[in-house]
């Protein structure tokens, strides 16, 4: 029987290997093994382009982060893949991220309503710190870009993309379209609770999408009667995610057009937003918005974390 630690093995033939800290935690929720995991390492100094992707298949969570110091002077770095490619903005890897370094004191003294500044391929994105009675962190960002609405979809093209018929698709409010704050993602409206359940991602439809520059990434989405006002999901095959249990990127979006499109020119604007139901790994999001003179102006996306695990990885 094999006896010792195993750690001589691990460099494979190059006799070398890079020892990391890593930890993992569940966001948009308050409890383990619900939300969407993440993966983040504090400490991506060390870390080539290349192995950070290599990293991020290995998870094979939605996304996985690396931080990095800052180069504009802010708080830190992050960049964030997913399975297959980097991706310049994402909403629970931000909100996973600012946790994970808040509860292990990377971030200093912590206090309520303590707001710091990652650096992003998309923009700077700050994150602000809610600490309730029991001492536990809830994490808000503020989207890095102003709303940016791209070509409309013509319900015929949508429905089948999600293996729906067009009568499926609510288009009361809008067509659907992409939009994005950061991300891009064609976001379809669905006439029930039952079409949402329904709803199949069809590759050859989107793979035609998007050849015609239509954004890969669907989040469809219903109006709830319940303690939610919307229940959403997220299918990102493409970039390995078949489904996304908690898309806090897609939901912004979300927010911003639903605001754009509200008659009124100025406001204020929120949403309780519920993921993840259909993959058995129940999310909440929380979204709001600011409208000022017809255009938004903010928007942002908070939720909960749990930590679930801490470890090392090696890499060659």
């Amino acid at each position: 029987m094999p006896c010792g630690n195993g750690l001589n093995n691990l460099s494979g033939n190059s006799g070398r290997f890079v020892k990391l800290e890593f930890y993992t935690c569940d966001v948009f929720t308050e409890h383990r093994f619900g939300g969407n995991p993440l993966a983040v390492i504090p400490d991506a100094r060390k870390l080539s382009s290349r192995q950070m992707q290599q990293i991020a298949r290995e998870f094979n969570y939605s996304e996985t982060t690396f931080v990095l110091p800052p180069k504009k002077g802010h708080d830190r770095k992050v960049r964030i893949f997913t399975p297959t490619r980097e991706v310049p903005f994402a909403g629970h890897p931000n909100i996973g991220t600012a946790f994970v370094l808040a509860v292990n004191g990377l971030l200093g003294q912590v206090n309520d309503g303590k707001v710091i500044t990652f650096e992003e391929k998309a923009g700077l994105v700050a994150v602000s710190m809610a600490i309730n009675k029991s001492g536990e962190f809830r994490c808000e960002l503020l989207a890095p870009q102003d709303l940016k609405i791209g070509p409309l979809v013509m319900p015929e093209l949508a429905a089948p993309a999600l293996s729906l018929e067009v009568a499926d698709i609510n288009l009361s409010v809008h067509a659907p379209c992409v939009a994005g704050v950061g991300l891009p993602f064609l976001i379809v409206e669905l006439i029930s609770q039952e079409a949402l359940e329904r709803a199949r991602f069809n590759s050859v439809v989107m793979e035609t999408l998007e050849k015609e520059g239509i954004a890969p990434d669907i989040l469809l989405y219903t109006r709830n009667k319940g303690v939610q006002d919307i229940q959403a999901r997220m299918f990102a095959p493409f970039d390995g995610v078949p489904e996304d249990p908690a898309t806090g990127s897609a939901n912004c979006a979300l927010a911003a057009l639903l605001t754009h499109h509200d008659q009124a020119l100025s406001g204020q604007y929120s949403w309780t937003i519920s993921q993840g139901i259909e993959m058995g790994r129940p999310s909440v999001l929380y979204a709001s918005t600011e409208k000022c003179d017809g255009k938004v102006t903010a928007t942002r996306i908070a939720g909960d974390s749990v930590m679930v695990s801490h470890g090392e990885i090696y890499v060659d």
